[in-house]
């Protein structure tokens, strides 16, 4: 259960670095649907894991992840900057005993296309890993389809996820 809550505390810093959270007045992105890819790095060994899915999604569904972003218990957003189209953060995270230290940029492409890349370290190291490297590309494809609602996120296999309210 304590791996549980730290690989959950993981994807949380790791959400918090990549999201544009907060009090910087980032670009809206388009609303509908978009494509994901992302690719993580993960420190001893250098094991790569990457993933794509496809997102619908509104502004009402990003403003929802980045207030869950900001309440997140025991982390703290030490650095945010907006410049140019790049939005830089930094966040400092301690949960389970396990200090988590990230630092992200984002690359707005307009409202259409995003490239981030994100650096987290974890001292002691969490579940073996030490630190980590996460980029993500993000890209506008189109008009949700029919019956697709912001939030839900469709993976390669077909499974749907709802993120979001249903």
């Amino acid at each position: 259960m304590k791996i549980n809550k730290m690989a959950a505390t993981a994807g949380v810093v790791l959400f918090l670095s990549l999201a544009a959270a907060g009090a910087v007045n980032e670009p809206e992105l388009k609303e509908g649907l978009w494509s994901v890819h992302n690719q993580t790095i993960s420190n001893p060994g250098n094991k790569k894991t990457e993933g794509s899915y496809t997102l619908c999604r509104d502004h009402a569904f990003d403003r929802s992840g980045r207030a869950m972003a900001k309440a997140v218990t025991g982390c703290t957003k030490t650095e945010e900057h907006l410049e140019g189209g790049k939005y830089s953060s930094a966040t400092h995270c301690v949960a389970a005993g396990i200090t988590i230290e990230s630092r992200g940029i984002t690359t707005f492409q307009g409202d259409t296309s995003t490239h981030t890349v994100s650096h987290s370290s974890y001292a002691p190291a969490m579940a073996g890993m030490n630190e980590s490297t996460t980029s993500m590309d993000e890209k506008y494809i189109g008009a949700c389809p029919a019956g697709m609602l912001p939030g839900d996120r469709t993976m390669t296999n077909g499974q749907v996820i709802h993120l979001g309210k249903r």
